[in-house]
């Protein structure tokens, strides 16, 4: 088994459904490039290649279409927790056994993945280069003398090298898209707080997310799809409805930075390599608005000559009282920095930061997107190892202030130099536009023509889009069918697509009626004399929205609910009659934060 066999998350699935290829051959057929490959810097820990095959063969006892990844091999960043493997950080004075899967490998597994091993990464998830490691340096897979790019080098390397076709990486400056972009993958950082971080050792607690490595956009938003999704075992989750991809926006805005204020520190094929970037989202129809960079700019200083290096320094602060020498040397100086910290720093970073939040905010009222070089240069590992902080620091000069500022990012490749060396943009938006960014790269990847990692396999056709929305209904839901919510499967089974999270107009009251399952009913009153209640508005064929209505039992109904904004949407109403028992449960606001309530008391 070869070149010749399906590369992506979507070939690779579509030929388990169709019987042309096993889960079990792909996966035997991964252990052999892993030692066709023979770098034993890539991975710290490999599963069993036997106990592996033996999972895939039990995969044929399951439903193959409900298992969005069947029988696809999975490689995990060693700080994210996964059955069977020790979990390192990459310090093995820090490793232990988990005694359950991360939420996120859960999801994955449940999803039809098989997990194969356990990468290596930058330790502690600190830093951007790779090679700060007691495992050794994972060797670039384009251009073996360029780092692989950290934190999450191994993690990078085994997709862009065509050992698995998905890998979880972390981000918390960086580490999900410096890598991609230096082995020429995908690189998906999510809103914050979208991926359950629940079982991953943490960067910085309050930045860290859970990011994704593969050959696509549409790969990477299929795993994103997977795993996002609210979780009670972490208090940093977020419930942020994942919309699905759509079709290349109209009038789409992105902003380029200010003439004088790009930095490619001397690195000319860089800069000209970013100005073809240019050329391409216009020729693709897109408007480029120029904004103001130095805020961001601002803003990624705080992260390591701010408080949040304190983060990191909590981490491992028992190891460097006990066992210094155990922690890498630049990771122990930078780590170590966090102890000397004090509570009116941090307080006054933190407000800097919420100013900088706002400037931000101002930044995208005009803007969907802002389009980046994902670094500005490319380092090999002679040179970053003789100078490690500051070269380090430079390949995080368009990262380190994303998550500070609350963004979502999607790394993409853009061409590959004359000198061999790869070049990408990130695209970047405010938290909750994941889908937006999967929308427009997965245009402008395809538009690259480049080849895919370092094997050469050429990108196949975009594959088509759920049908528009022109030929669809929209209706607004507010209780029982919200994404989560223990209705919300009748949407999904009638292949529902999520439009939008919104409000009403302050025109209504809202009921918990006794119904099982508990479900609200909302009541429109006197212009002004309601509130505005929370809903989603999803959208349904013609037939899908016949019956759906259809099956809606007494005393729910259908009719015209007027939004925040002043549009108008068919959505669910309640008849009058059903409310002498009801409970006015207006004050909440919306369905969702009236049962998180109820279900802690």
């Amino acid at each position: 088994m070869g070149a010749e066999q399906p590369e992506t998350i979507a070939a690779i699935v579509a030929a388990h459904r169709a019987g042309t290829l096993t889960p079990a051959q792909t996966v035997a057929r991964t252990y052999q490039r892993i030692r066709n490959h023979n770098d034993p810097a890539v991975f710290i820990s490999l599963r069993d290649e036997e106990d592996a095959i033996a999972e895939a063969e039990r995969l044929a006892t399951k439903d193959a279409a409900s298992l969005p990844l069947y029988g696809v091999p999975v490689a995990v960043k060693d700080n994210i927790d996964a059955l069977g493997f020790p979990t390192t950080a990459a310090c093995p004075a820090f490793a232990y056994t988990p005694t359950r899967d991360s939420t996120a490998v859960e999801r994955l597994r449940a999803a039809g993945a098989i997990i194969i091993g356990k990468t290596n990464l930058d330790q502690f998830a600190t830093g951007l280069v790779g090679v700060r490691s007691p495992y050794g340096i994972p060797k670039n897979s384009i251009h073996e003398d360029l780092v692989p790019g950290g934190s999450s080098s191994g993690s990078a390397v085994a997709v862009g090298a065509g050992l698995v076709p998905l890998s979880l990486g972390t981000d918390t400056a960086g580490s999900g898209r410096v890598p991609a972009m230096l082995n020429n993958i995908v690189g998906l950082k999510p809103s914050l707080g979208m991926i359950s971080t629940a079982g991953l050792v943490p960067a910085c607690r309050t930045l860290d997310c859970i990011s994704v490595f593969a050959l696509t956009v549409d790969d990477a938003a299929l795993a994103l799809s997977v795993m996002a999704g609210p979780d009670q075992a972490d208090p940093f989750s977020r419930d942020r409805p994942l919309q699905q991809l759509t079709s290349f926006p109209a009038n789409l805005r992105l902003g380029v930075p200010r003439n004088g204020q790009l930095i490619f520190f001397g690195d000319k094929a860089a800069e000209a390599a970013y100005g073809d970037v240019l050329k391409r989202w216009t020729a693709l129809g897109a408007d480029l608005v120029e904004f103001d960079l130095e805020p961001f700019y601002e803003t990624a200083r705080l992260l390591y000559q701010g408080p949040w290096v304190a983060e990191r320094y909590l981490v491992i602060k028992d190891l460097l009282a006990s066992a210094p020498d155990a922690i890498h040397p630049v990771t122990r100086e930078i780590t170590a920095a966090g102890a000397r910290l004090t509570a009116e720093e941090t307080f006054s970073a933190l407000y800097r930061l919420q100013s900088l939040r706002k400037i931000a905010e101002r930044t995208f009222a005009n803007i969907d997107a802002l389009v980046l070089p994902t670094a500005p240069t490319a380092y090999t590992s002679a040179e970053v190892l003789a100078n490690p902080v500051e070269l380090n620091s430079r390949l995080g000069t368009y990262t380190n202030f994303v998550n500070l500022l609350d963004l979502c990012g999607l790394a993409v490749p853009a061409s590959m130099r004359a000198d061999g060396i790869p070049f990408g943009i990130t695209l970047l938006a405010p938290a909750g536009c994941d889908a937006l960014l999967a929308s427009i790269g997965r245009v402008f990847h395809a538009d690259t023509k480049l080849r895919l990692g370092a094997k050469s396999v050429a990108q196949a056709p975009l594959a088509p889009l759920p049908a528009s929305s022109g030929e669809e209904i929209p209706i607004a839901v507010v209780g029982a069918h919200l994404s989560g919510m223990a209705l919300n499967g009748e949407l999904k089974a009638l292949n529902g697509r999520l439009i939008e999270a919104t409000k009403t107009a302050p025109d209504y009251q809202l009921y918990a009626l006794k119904t099982t399952p508990p479900k609200p009913g909302m009541l429109r009153v006197e212009a002004g004399k309601g509130a505005a209640i929370e809903l989603e508005i999803w959208s349904l064929s013609s037939s899908a929205f016949g019956k759906f209505v259809n099956a809606i039992p007494s005393p729910m109904a259908i009719g015209t609910i007027r939004l925040t904004d002043g549009r108008s949407v068919k959505g669910f109403l309640v008849e009058p009659e059903a409310l002498p028992d009801a409970r006015d449960i207006t004050a909440y606001g919306g369905w969702r934060k009236y049962m998180a309530e109820a279900a802690t008391t």
